[in-house]
């Protein structure tokens, strides 16, 4: 799909270009902390988003009847999430060390979804069915929610949010505003899964709910530790 590799790349840009602003601006402390870590940092970071993006975008599509191979944001987010807490644990290292990925990843969707509204039914991204003003035909002739610009328009909400933090250095922001990401993420996401034909897994629950809810617990959970540290 060409369109969606264009905007692909022009995620990629965005999120590249917004992460070295940041950094010269007010991340350079951040990142710091990850060069302190090591190169296995790095290393467990992208296994685990390969595996949990392909891993989870597969088996989802493998329980809706799909047996093809896709990759999904939100498994990539979760399989990152995991290996850098286990290495985080066996390294002994306390508290975040991903705000300096706050502005990429929000840039990343914000730009990157519009690749897979663009891209159609065969993304297999699309809404359901909807009578909304806004709701718009991906070529089946039938007028469907664009669950794509959804997600797309709330990250960039939480993008300005963000930028808008650093730029006061909230002290909260600087050290939770990745679990803050977290949460805003999961929750938006969990709210448009309801608009998505995916196949149920538990209840009215696909696969990406429970993910975004596991999402949600482990950002809650991370922000009371570090209320609990500061407080100590």
């Amino acid at each position: 799909m060409p369109i969606h590799a264009a905007f692909d790349v022009a995620a990629s840009l965005s999120s590249l270009t917004l992460s070295y602003i940041c950094y010269r601006w007010r991340l350079a402390d951040a990142a710091a902390r990850i060069d302190r870590a090591g190169p296995v940092y790095a290393l467990a970071l992208i296994l685990g988003a390969v595996i949990g993006g392909y891993g989870l975008g597969t088996a989802n599509l493998y329980l809706g009847g799909l047996h093809q191979v896709a990759r999904s944001i939100v498994g990539a987010l979760a399989g990152a999430i995991a290996a850098i807490e286990l290495f985080k644990w066996a390294r002994g290292i306390s508290g975040s060390t991903g705000l300096i990925f706050v502005p990429a990843f929000a840039a990343t969707v914000a730009v990157g979804r519009w690749g897979c509204f663009f891209s159609g039914l065969a993304d297999e991204t699309y809404g359901t069915p909807s009578t909304l003003p806004w709701a718009v035909d991906l070529g089946d002739g039938v007028l469907r929610h664009p669950v794509q610009l959804y997600e797309s328009f709330s990250m960039m909400a939480f993008l300005a949010y963000a930028l808008v933090m650093l730029a006061r250095r909230d002290g909260w922001f600087m050290r939770n505003g990745f679990y803050a990401l977290v949460l805003f993420y999961a929750a938006q996401r969990f709210c448009w899964e309801f608009l998505k034909p995916y196949a149920a897994v538990a209840g009215p629950f696909n696969l990406f709910h429970l993910v975004c809810a596991a999402l949600i617990a482990y950002a809650l959970l991370m922000m009371g530790r570090g209320h609990e540290r500061a407080s100590a």
